[in-house]
C-alpha cells in the first residue's frame, strides 16, 4: 500500500471546466502539488463557511453530524481519500470511539467538509497526488485587482457576472455597509455572500496590518 500523503485544504475557486461548480483545491502538506476536485455549489458553501468560521443560524447538515457524533463520545481520526476512478474521488471516514473503530464510505467533498468542523487529519496515497495533483502558482487562487475605473455602487453583486467588477465593488463599500451586508447573508443563510464579504473584510484588515 502507498504510503499517506497528509494534504490540507487550500481554498475554494470557480471550476473552469464545469460551469457552476467549484475547485475545491487540496495542497500536499509537504510539497507543491495540489489536487483539484469539482465540488457542487451546496457543498462548496458548506466548506467555505468552515473555512470562513461563520457560525449558521441554523445546523447544516454537516454541523448536525458532527454535532450527533460528538454527543456519544465517537470522534472522527481522520479523512482518507483512497481512489481515483472514472474522474471520481472515493474517501472513507475513519471513526473511533475509545473502544473500536470503524471506517465508513463517504462523497470526499462530504469528508472534507466534516474534517473541517472537527479539525482532523486529511490523507490521501502517492499515486493519486502523482495522478491528479498539478503545481498551481498561489496566485491561481486569488482575483487580480482591477483598476477599472467605472462607478459600480449602484448595482448589487448578483448584477456583475465580471469578477473583476465584482471586485472593484466589493471594494467601493464601506467598512459599516460590508458589515452590515455580512449580517445579511448570514441571517439569509447566504453562505455565498457571506464568504464574499468576510473575504473582503479580512483583505483590507491584511492591508492595514501590512501598511502598519
Amino acid at each position: 500500500m502507498d504510503a499517506k500523503i497528509k494534504l490540507r485544504v487550500q481554498g475554494l475557486t470557480n471550476s473552469q471546466i464545469q460551469s457552476g461548480a467549484y475547485a475545491l483545491i487540496l495542497a500536499e502538506e509537504n510539497g507543491a502539488r495540489r489536487i483539484p476536485i469539482i465540488v457542487g455549489t451546496s457543498e462548496a458553501q458548506s466548506i467555505a463557511i468552515a473555512l470562513e468560521h461563520i457560525t449558521p443560524p441554523r445546523p447544516l447538515t454537516h454541523d448536525l453530524f458532527v454535532t450527533f457524533a460528538q454527543a456519544f463520545a465517537i470522534q472522527l481520526q481522520e479523512v482518507f481519500i483512497y481512489k481515483f476512478e472514472d474522474g471520481v474521488f472515493y474517501s472513507e471516514l475513519l471513526f473511533d470511539d475509545g473502544i473500536t473503530q470503524i471506517r465508513l464510505d463517504s462523497r470526499t467533498s462530504d469528508a472534507i467538509a466534516i474534517a473541517l468542523r472537527v479539525k482532523c487529519d486529511i490523507y490521501t496515497t502517492e499515486q493519486i497526488v502523482s495522478e491528479c495533483g498539478v503545481v498551481l502558482e498561489e496566485a491561481t487562487l486569488l482575483e487580480d485587482k482591477d483598476d477599472d475605473e467605472y462607478s459600480l455602487l449602484d448595482k448589487e453583486p448578483e448584477d456583475i457576472e465580471d469578477e473583476a467588477e465584482l471586485k472593484k465593488w466589493l471594494s467601493l463599500l464601506d467598512e459599516e455597509e460590508l458589515s452590515e451586508r455580512l449580517e445579511e447573508a448570514i441571517a439569509d443563510e447566504n453562505y455565498e455572500y457571506a464568504k464574499m464579504y468576510k473575504d473582503e473584510i479580512r483583505r483590507r484588515e491584511e492591508e492595514e496590518g501590512n501598511a502598519k
